[in-house]
């Protein structure tokens, strides 16, 4: 069994999932679709509703219900568990007979999440774990900024790696003049690293001057965690931070970032060579870039 995991996002609630090397296939949560489905967060709820459910498909002879096998998964509390899992047949089999309204649009979110842009792009961004060039980019440089968005969307967008022409706003407010970004980009390469405040500092000032076209957040904030770990040898827990809590600091932060700051220095975590920090770290950044 591999340590290599993901998080699913519907409707903002987790579906988590676990790779197997013997059987060289994702596994996913059985109570975190049964969740899904019934819209329910608590988990003695849905592990007392898959009892059920399974005792029933078996009644019925749908054997959907043996069907599955159990893996470790991290639980709320850190620690891991056994916990029942199906693979990705499995889950839309389990969907189908599914007393839900929401069966439907899971079952297309399920199956086509991951030929979208941003799910081809998030397969990119997994395989840096593995990557060299990880270790080959430029650390808070704009060159290596650029690299990053590069290598996320080459191929998915005619832009990626280039700094934006065009001017661009956002719920009213506007990103840095176009004019004058490769002033801006030069300024901001400059900003110091010295603490982990400034680094933050940085990444605001990054934030503001919006680079891309698209695809930035993504890209900033591994930039960000290769700032953190060469400087200070930590990086960002994102699985701790709220999306809604993040983005509001993130608009905030044209005023003032001493939420963002305070969100970040308290997801920092040591464990800078975790697979599993890593994946679900980018599982999360393109979490927060879903409307």
């Amino acid at each position: 069994m591999s340590d290599k995991v993901s998080v699913r996002f519907f409707n903002d609630r987790e579906v988590r999932a676990v790779w197997s090397e013997a059987d060289s296939r994702w596994f996913f949560s059985v109570l975190d679709v049964v969740g899904v489905l019934r819209d329910e967060g608590n988990y003695e709820k849905n592990r007392n509703y898959w009892k059920y459910l399974k005792a029933k498909l078996n009644k019925d002879g749908n054997e959907l219900g043996s069907a599955t096998t159990q893996l470790k998964l991290t639980a709320p509390d850190g620690k891991k568990r056994l916990s029942d899992v199906l693979d990705a047949d499995g889950v839309i089999s389990l969907a189908k007979v599914f007393p839900s309204n929401k069966a439907n649009r899971f079952i297309e979110w399920f199956i086509n999440s991951d030929e979208s842009i941003d799910g081809r792009s998030k397969s990119k961004a997994y395989a840096l774990f593995e990557s060299t060039f990880l270790n080959s980019l430029e650390v808070g440089t704009t060159k290596g900024l650029q690299q990053i968005h590069a290598y996320l969307f080459g191929g998915l967008y005619d832009f990626a790696g280039q700094v934006r022409t065009q001017n661009m706003s956002k719920g009213g407010f506007q990103f840095a003049n176009s004019r004058f970004l490769e002033k801006t980009l030069s300024t901001i390469e400059k900003m110091p690293e010295d603490s982990i405040s400034a680094i933050i500092d940085k990444y605001t000032e990054m934030n503001v001057a919006h680079p891309f076209m698209e695809g930035n957040g993504r890209a900033m904030r591994i930039w960000l965690d290769l700032m953190l770990k060469k400087n200070f040898k930590c990086c960002v827990d994102w699985s701790k931070i709220d999306k809604k809590t993040y983005l509001e600091s993130m608009t905030r932060s044209v005023i003032d970032n001493s939420q963002l700051k305070n969100l970040i220095q308290n997801a920092l975590t040591q464990r800078v060579d975790d697979r599993e920090v890593f994946m679900k770290g980018i599982d999360y950044s393109y979490y927060y870039e879903e409307e």
